[in-house]
């Protein structure tokens, strides 16, 4: 039995990681102009940076946005010049404003999941630009709870089982990240609904996670409220 569904927001309920990519193609084109984007591995360079950086500036337009800055200055060795640097910061700034767009049928997703079980957003990234999306997509009043936390591991799935008091067995989460919203629940005991989205992050990709029983794959939202169903009445 299912009391609980969790929801992810960016690339689960809204279009996100293409604004990303748009953003890390323009940022190529700005370094093109000083160095060998091939012999100098620059998606790598910037992951990289992006990864050593998230426990400082966290998730988000904010953080790519520092990190572009800081791979540009370390590739071009001091080289670039200011106006390239304010392009890199228009870049990001233009994410932050992008439009909030709800992927197909997701509204009424969450509206048939909401008429059988309590629901709540848990969402990661920074809280400005999170509650600006949570805001504009008009679902919040969807939901029992919006949580936008700084990581979604373990530690924060435990945190919300026990201030709602469900056991990790009664929870159900709804997500593109196997990384992020479905290899934690598992581990805990909890069940997964994956839709994967046609673009995702690097750094949310995982090569060791295998769906298992506990976890549906559904290729669009319209599959969301059936899998639900079918985990609800699974667990009897």
């Amino acid at each position: 039995m299912i009391d609980l569904v969790g929801f992810d927001g960016d690339d689960t309920l809204w279009r996100s990681q293409e604004f990303y990519d748009r953003a890390q193609e323009a940022f190529e084109a700005i370094l093109g102009r000083y160095v060998d984007l091939a012999s100098r591995g620059l998606r790598d360079a910037l992951l990289a940076t992006e990864r050593g950086n998230i426990a400082l500036f966290g998730y988000g337009a904010k953080g790519m946005t520092l990190s572009m800055i800081e791979s540009a200055i370390e590739l071009t060795d001091g080289r670039i010049e200011a106006r390239d640097i304010h392009r890199i910061v228009r870049l990001g700034k233009e994410v932050l404003a992008h439009p909030v767009e709800l992927l197909p049928g997701i509204r009424e997703a969450v509206s048939a999941v909401a008429a059988n079980h309590r629901v709540v957003l848990i969402t990661k990234g920074d809280l400005f630009h999170q509650e600006y999306k949570v805001a504009r997509s008009g679902l919040a009043d969807i939901f029992h709870r919006i949580e936008i936390v700084s990581e979604k591991d373990p530690a924060a799935y435990a945190r919300l089982f026990a201030e709602f008091g469900v056991a990790p067995q009664r929870f159900a989460m709804v997500g593109n990240s196997l990384k992020s919203d479905i290899a934690p629940v598992v581990e805990l005991g909890g069940f997964g609904v994956y839709m994967p989205y046609h673009s995702t992050w690097a750094h949310e990709l995982v090569a060791d996670f295998t769906l298992g029983d506990r976890v549906i794959e559904v290729a669009g939202a319209e599959g969301i409220p059936d899998a639900i169903a079918r985990m609800h009445s699974a667990g009897g």
